[in-house]
């Protein structure tokens, strides 16, 4: 059973003078531990598709299925929890907590869970020690290069071994070495761990890195191609 069913999803944004068809009738699904590529043109319905899947924006038509649950079918305080517990979100942007230490916002996302402390402490570690920042852990973001503060943002998806993770241009702030970092970090552990990513992208170096690459075009899916 895959892991994520979508289908004939649509999205349209009603709030300007001409309706915008962001998502025409999509149909994809993923399954457990794929390492997989969204790409397609700017304004194409990369991003609002992956934040229909995560249960951050509605659809307009159609179904979303995560692990067995319709999305439609939760409420809006049962949504929070379902993402809380089972979704791992990477954005472009970073968005850290700028008032805490690496450590504390890898720890936010356990502490939100009810997790006793001496666990989410181990946890954070581990992770941190995973990307490679066991000697930045004590950091605030204002410290952190944009490379770090991006491998923190992973370790913070993966803090409460989600179902999956969603990476929307994890990449699009960083320099190439530091691309290339992150994409192993994330490749090792999609291999390691078997955490299915996938990654809304315009960098051809996550594409290079993806097993599977779906192109989407006008809100379609245009070509779906497994490299593996």
């Amino acid at each position: 059973m895959s892991i994520i069913e979508i289908n004939s999803l649509t999205k349209v944004y009603n709030s300007l003078a001409v309706p915008v068809h962001a998502l025409n009738g999509i149909d994809l699904s993923f399954e457990k531990g794929e390492f997989a590529a969204v790409v397609g043109p700017s304004g194409s319905g990369k991003t609002t598709l992956l934040n229909i899947v995560g249960g951050l924006d509605n659809s307009s038509s159609g179904k979303v299925t995560v692990d067995g649950i319709n999305l439609e079918n939760l409420s809006s305080s049962q949504l929070i929890d379902f993402r809380l517990r089972n979704i791992g979100f990477v954005f472009q942007a970073y968005n850290l907590i700028p008032v805490m230490t690496a450590m504390e916002n890898v720890e936010f996302i356990l502490q939100l869970q009810g997790k006793p402390k001496n666990e989410r402490k181990e946890r954070a570690e581990q992770l941190l020690t995973a990307v490679g920042l066991e000697e930045r852990m004590h950091a605030r973001p204002s410290k952190l290069s944009g490379g770090q503060q991006q491998r923190v943002a992973v370790a913070r998806a993966l803090a409460s071994k989600p179902k999956f993770v969603l990476a929307d241009e994890p990449t699009a702030n960083l320099d190439s070495k530091s691309s290339e970092n992150l994409l192993d970090i994330m490749e090792q552990l999609n291999k390691e761990e078997n955490i299915t990513f996938v990654f809304s992208t315009h960098d051809q170096r996550v594409v290079n890195k993806a097993r599977r690459v779906v192109t989407i075009e006008d809100g379609k899916v245009k070509s779906d191609e497994n490299k593996s």
